[in-house]
C-alpha cells in the first residue's frame, strides 16, 4: 500500500533561532519544539521539567463539590458504596484507583465491572439491580455513564445516587446524576479537556484528599495506574496528561504498585519502561481479562498490595492474553479473506463486516488490524441472538463517531470517540446500516484520508544524528497523541552491506549517506521494500531514532517508517 509523506510546516526561523539560543539546543531540536507549540523559554522549561504543581485544582471540574459532599456523607454514615467501571484498561485502572483509595475510608465498598457479553458496554440494568438488592446507595461510575440517561433515572427511582466520572462526549442531554465529572460537558470550564477515565478518577481522589487535608503521598501511590490508562486509551499526551504520564512512568520504573510490578516482570526485562511498553506489554494483559472472560480478574491484580499474591493472580491474565492472541489472529485472517473475496467490497470506501462465531472480546483489535491493512473506516460486528455488537476504528481525519450518529435510526446503542467507537444493532438492520454508513463515508471522507500518511518533523542529514541529539529527543518523552516521537526524513541513502529479511517480515540493513555515517536500520513488517534497498540503489527514508541494546552493545538505530526510491 502506498504511503503519503507529509512534512510538518516549517516554523518561523527567528523564533527557532531565539529558542535555540535561550535553551542551548541545536536549531533542529528547537524546530521540533516550536512545531509543538513550545516556543518560549518558560514553555520549554515546563515541557522538559514537568512539576506536580502544574496539575490543575480538581475543584475546577464542575460538580466536584457535589461529588465530594456526597462521598463524605457516605463515608461518615458508612453507606454501602459501589465503584463501577468499564472492562477495558482505562475502566479497570480507574476502578482500581478509586476503590483502593476509598476502601481505606469506608470498608463497606465494593467494585463492579459489567460482563462484556451479558451486560455490554457502560452502565447496565443488571448492575443497578445488583446494587439495589445489596443495599448499595451510592454508585461511582468511571469511564462510562455520560449517555446512560434512562438507567440513571431508573437508579434514582430505586433511591441510588450516581456520581459519573467520564471522559466520553456527552449527548444533547446529560443524565440526572447527583454529580457528573466530565471536562467535556458544555458547562464545564475545566482548563484541560482530554483526561482519561482513570485521570478523572484520580482527580476525584485528589479533590477528596485536598479537602480532607490528607498528605499528597496518599494519592501519588496511584499515579502509575493513571499512566497506564493514558497510554492504553491513547488520549492526548499534552498538558495535564503529560504531567500525569511523566510522574506515573517515574513511579512505574522506580516503585511500581505490586500488581503492575507483577505484570512488568512476566514481560521482557528492560532498563526503563516507556509508554510503548505499556501499550504493547502491560495494557494487552489487563485488557485480556475483560476480552476473554471476567475483567474483575484485572482489578484483583491492580488492587493487590502484596507482590507474591499479585504474581499468582497475574497468571490468569497471561493465560487469557495468550488465548486472546490466538483468537485475534484467527478472526483477522477470516475477516481479511471475507473482504478480499466478497464481490464489490474492495471498491467500497468503508468496511462493515460481521461474523457469527467471532469472539466479541477481540473484534476491536480485529477492526484495528483491518484499518492497518486496508486503511478504510472499519466496523467489525459479532453476531449473537439476533443482535450485532460492533467495534469501529477510523483513519486519520475521519470522525467515525459522527458517521455512526448519522446512522442512528439503525443503531440501538453506541458511544466512543472520533477514531474509535462501540455500537450495537439488530441483525436484520445490518444491510441498511452498512449501506447508510458507506454513503456517509463516500460523502464526507477526503480522498487523501484513504491513504496512510507519515508526517515527518524535519529533513535532516545522518551526520546530525549523535548520542547527544538522541538524548534530547528522549527527554521529550513521554510520547503519545499530540506529542509524538519525532520522525525524520533523509535523502540519498544507501544500504552498505547486503540487506536481509528477518522472520519473513522485517527488513534489516545498514544505512549510510555519502558513504559516511553508518547506522543500523530496522523496518518492522517492511520486507516488501527489500528491492528498493538492494544492489546499491539510492533511496529516501522516513524514520525515528532509538537506542538498540543488543548483547550489551548500545548503538543508535534508525527505526524505519517508510522507504521510497530516490527521485532526485
Amino acid at each position: 500500500m502506498e504511503i503519503r509523506w507529509k512534512a510538518k510546516p516549517v516554523p518561523n526561523s527567528e523564533i527557532v533561532a531565539k529558542l535555540s539560543a535561550e535553551i542551548n539546543v541545536s536549531e533542529a531540536i528547537a524546530t521540533i519544539l516550536v512545531q509543538r507549540g513550545i516556543d518560549t523559554f518558560d514553555k520549554a522549561k515546563a515541557y522538559f521539567r514537568p512539576q506536580l504543581s502544574d496539575l490543575h485544582d480538581p475543584f475546577l471540574l464542575k460538580d466536584m463539590d457535589l461529588a465530594y459532599n456526597r462521598i463524605k456523607k457516605a463515608v461518615n454514615k458508612k453507606e454501602k458504596m459501589m465503584v463501577y467501571g468499564d472492562y477495558d484498561v482505562d475502566g479497570t485502572t480507574a476502578v482500581s484507583i478509586v476503590y483502593s483509595y476509598f476502601v481505606t475510608l469506608n470498608p463497606d465498598i465494593e467494585y463492579y465491572i459489567p460482563d462484556r457479553y451479558k451486560e455490554g458496554y457502560g452502565i447496565s440494568k443488571i448492575g443497578i439491580d445488583y446494587a439495589y438488592e445489596n443495599g448499595i446507595s451510592l454508585i461511582i461510575a468511571l469511564d462510562c455513564g455520560i449517555r446512560s440517561n434512562e438507567l440513571v433515572d431508573y437508579a434514582n427511582e430505586l433511591g441510588i445516587d450516581f456520581i459519573i466520572c467520564d471522559h466520553h462526549l456527552p449527548g444533547d442531554t446529560i443524565p440526572k446524576a447527583h454529580a457528573i465529572l466530565n471536562p467535556k460537558r458544555r458547562d464545564c470550564t475545566y482548563p484541560y479537556k482530554e483526561l482519561s477515565g482513570a485521570g478523572i478518577g484520580f482527580k476525584l481522589v485528589q479533590a477528596y484528599s485536598k479537602k480532607e487535608g490528607f498528605p499528597e503521598d496518599k494519592i501519588l501511590e496511584y499515579i502509575d495506574l493513571v499512566a497506564v490508562s493514558i497510554a492504553s486509551d491513547m488520549v492526548d499526551m499534552q498538558g495535564e496528561n503529560r504531567v500525569l504520564a511523566y510522574f506515573g512512568l517515574k513511579k512505574l520504573n522506580e516503585n511500581p504498585s505490586a500488581g503492575l510490578q507483577a505484570l512488568i516482570e512476566v514481560g521482557p526485562k528492560k532498563k526503563t519502561y516507556s509508554i510503548q511498553d505499556i501499550i504493547f506489554g502491560i495494557g494487552p494483559k489487563i485488557n485480556a481479562a475483560g476480552r476473554i472472560s471476567d475483567a474483575k480478574a484485572a482489578v484483583r491484580v491492580l488492587i493487590e498490595k502484596e507482590y507474591t499474591t499479585a504474581r499468582q493472580l497475574t497468571r490468569v491474565l497471561n493465560e487469557r492474553n495468550t488465548e486472546r492472541k490466538e483468537l485475534d489472529n484467527d478472526i483477522t485472517k477470516n475477516a481479511v479473506e471475507m473482504v478480499e473475496s466478497t464481490l464489490g467490497m474492495s471498491e467500497r470506501k468503508s468496511i462493515v463486516i460481521r461474523g457469527e462465531a467471532w469472539h466479541k472480546g477481540v473484534i476491536g483489535i480485529v477492526a484495528s488490524r483491518m484499518v492497518e491493512q486496508f486503511y478504510k473506516p472499519t466496523i467489525v460486528f459479532s453476531q449473537n441472538d439476533g443482535m450485532l455488537t460492533g467495534s469501529a476504528r477510523s483513519v486519520k481525519n475521519f470522525d467515525i463517531h459522527e458517521a455512526i450518529t448519522e446512522c442512528a435510526q439503525w443503531v440501538e446503542q453506541f458511544g466512543g470517540h472520533k477514531y474509535a467507537a462501540g455500537l450495537s444493532i439488530k441483525a436484520e438492520n445490518f444491510d441498511s446500516f452498512s449501506e447508510q454508513f458507506e454513503s456517509v463515508v463516500v460523502r464526507d471522507i477526503e480522498e487523501a484520508s484513504l491513504l496512510p500518511e507519515v508526517e515527518y518533523d524535519l529533513d535532516i542529514s545522518l551526520q546530525a544524528l549523535t548520542p547527544k541529539f538522541l538524548d534530547l529527543i528522549n527527554q521529550m518523552s513521554p510520547f503519545g497523541p499530540g506529542n509524538t516521537l519525532p520522525i525524520f526524513h533523509s535523502k540519498e541513502l544507501r544500504s552498505n552491506n547486503s540487506p536481509r529479511v528477518l522472520k519473513d517480515r522485517h527488513l534489516k540493513l545498514q544505512i549510510s549517506q555519502n558513504s559516511r555515517h553508518y547506522f543500523d536500520g530496522i523496518g518492522f513488517g517492511m520486507s516488501e521494500h527489500l528491492p528498493t534497498v538492494s544492489n546499491g540503489e539510492i533511496f529516501d527514508a522516513c524514520y525515528c531514532i532509538e537506542e538498540n541494546d543488543f548483547n550489551g552493545q548500545v548503538k543508535l538505530q534508525l527505526r524505519l517508517k517508510d522507504l521510497k526510491p530516490y527521485r532526485g
